[in-house]
């Protein structure tokens, strides 16, 4: 009987003892990574460090700067910040992760914070760090979990399990205390090392820590109040509403009550863009508006919504999309890889755009540009010339880009910053992230309109989330409102189209962990039928159906 497996790493060959553990395996190759080593992708599979080898593969060791490792690295965290709070102020003491923000996480405790007892909390971690303390991965009986977790006065956690139908669930041990996460978790507190922490103001902080996009440094905190504040609005009204997390919402689904919290949000939602149109129509002095956001943000459906309540006001509209300026395809700049490059400012005729944009306002008369996407050039149809009471709606992903429209004095424009700020969490310690709201739209979106797989989507979304970093989230300040497009439900309505198109990857994919990972979040929300989504909701946007679109 053989009692070793061969593997390869890093393109080697090599032979271990067969039930050795990644772990084990792991302390030979730390110094190719720059931090420590939290997962392993054997084969096609991502595995955490206990994992043990019965059979030859190939291993990539991964640590905090892949997108898997920097998940992974946050959670372990979040767990190392729960164990700390309680260990200084009891069992009680708690903390609730409510969302990112400038590349970290805002966090909020239930107790009274301040920057002394946050710099308490902060040697408390390191102290725990530093004695690299084992967590160690449970599977429990799933009623025996809630009985803990009610126990422990954690209810959201319990009301999480009571929708997993799982007869057993995988929890983490920390010393004495048990949690609940859907990421992969390190085996030991002493490969968190790289964080640090910022004190916002009442109860709240930020958890910072090296990024996949920013992995050479703990970036500094840059407040972003627009943001801020967006978040805290709609939170705010999650609470009023009694909504906090995917049990509320579970909740409601079950008691067949979803279609009045539907039109509650819609009309919260279309309410705030009426009145963002007001504040257009009372300042005389604008006379463009320029919508920008990431991917799946709802860019179109915002843009087409805003100019009808206007229109309302007694404006005339003109729309104009700046993809409709790209620069011929031979001419499209290439990335580092050598790769057209089709999310830089320089894939955008600047100097036509600028000109245009400023004749109209002169009033004078311009021939637009409409993209063949098919030929990869600039076709030239429509005549354009802007009446007295007329102005402009610009959308595109370099709207607040302060590089554009130069040669018009800012006071004359009005900018809107667009993005699905999700409110909702799973529980206390699990978060539903934005950039994951937008993928499930995005990837809804792409198989309808385009015939996309799930694949294609995934392949390039790494390139969409890096051209945001480069070309959108720095401008994001520059906004004059920012605009939340997300909807509280929305993350049981996008399960209902999604989740087919996921089972879909092959587990030969190289995306098929990252499938995996979304069924695996998504299957803690109730599905939610799209009956009563009103036509002119963003939502429509995506799963079809829309009145602008359709």
């Amino acid at each position: 009987m053989d009692e070793t497996v061969k593997v390869k790493i890093n393109g080697e060959d090599y032979v271990f003892f067969k039930g050795i553990s990644l772990e084990e395996v792991a302390k030979s190759f730390q110094q190719s990574c720059r931090y420590p080593i939290i997962l392993a992708r054997v084969d096609n599979t991502i595995k955490e460090l206990n994992y043990q080898l019965t059979k030859s593969c190939d291993i990539t060791f991964l640590d905090l700067t892949s997108r898997e490792g920097n998940r992974t690295h946050i959670s372990g965290l979040t767990f190392v910040i729960v164990y700390a709070v309680k260990s200084l102020y009891g069992r009680n003491a708690d903390i609730t992760i409510q969302h990112s923000l400038d590349k970290g996480i805002y966090i909020e405790t239930n107790f009274e914070l301040n920057e002394e007892k946050l710099e308490k909390i902060k040697q408390e971690m390191i102290k725990i760090i530093s004695s690299d303390l084992d967590i160690t991965k449970l599977t429990i009986d799933r009623l025996e979990a809630i009985k803990y977790f009610k126990t422990v006065n954690d209810l959201a956690k319990a009301g999480v399990m009571k929708y997993n139908t799982n007869s057993y669930i995988t929890l983490y041990r920390l010393g004495n205390l048990y949690n609940y996460f859907y990421n992969f978790m390190p085996t030991s507190t002493g490969k968190l090392r790289d964080f640090d922490v910022t004190y916002i103001k009442d109860n709240g902080f930020i958890l910072r820590f090296p990024t996949a996009y920013i992995s050479d440094h703990i970036k500094e905190y840059q407040h972003h109040p627009h943001m801020f504040d967006v978040f805290k609005e709609y939170r705010d009204w999650a609470k009023i509403m009694k909504i906090e997390n995917s049990v509320d919402l579970n909740s409601i689904v079950s008691k067949g009550n979803i279609n009045d919290l539907i039109r509650i949000d819609e009309t919260l939602q279309s309410n705030k863009l009426l009145e963002v149109a007001r504040t257009i129509h009372e300042n005389k002095d604008i006379r463009i508006v320029l919508i920008a956001g990431p991917s799946s943000s709802g860019k179109t459906t915002t843009s087409r919504k805003l100019s009808m309540y206007l229109r309302s006001f007694g404006l005339k509209i003109r729309t104009i999309s700046m993809d409709d300026y790209f620069v011929d395809k031979e001419e499209t700049p290439l990335d580092a890889d050598g790769q057209p490059d089709y999310e830089c400012l320089e894939a955008v005729d600047l100097k036509l755009f600028d000109d245009q944009i400023e004749k109209l306002l002169r009033k004078e008369e311009v021939v637009l540009p409409t993209f063949n996407f098919i030929l990869g050039i600039k076709e030239y149809k429509e005549k354009a010339k802007l009446d007295d009471n007329e102005i402009l709606v610009i959308e595109g992903i370099h709207g607040l880009d302060t590089n554009i429209l130069t040669n018009i004095p800012r006071e004359n424009k009005y900018k809107i910053y667009l993005s699905p700020l999700t409110e909702i969490n799973m529980d206390n310690h699990n978060r539903v992230s934005t950039t994951d709201n937008r993928l499930l739209r995005r990837i809804i979106r792409d198989n309808r309109t385009r015939a996309y797989g799930v694949d294609k989507t995934l392949e390039s979304w790494a390139d969409v989330r890096k051209g945001e970093e480069k070309y959108i989230f720095p401008y994001q300040d520059d906004a004059d409102i920012t605009f939340n497009t997300a909807l509280i439900y929305e993350i049981g309505v996008l399960k209902t189209y999604v989740e087919p198109l996921l089972y879909s990857v092959d587990s030969e994919s190289e995306y098929y962990e990252e499938a995996k990972r979304l069924l695996d979040f998504l299957r803690l929300f109730l599905p939610i039928p799209a009956d009563a989504i009103p036509q002119d909701s963003i939502l429509r946007e995506f799963i079809g159906g829309s009145c602008f679109h359709e």
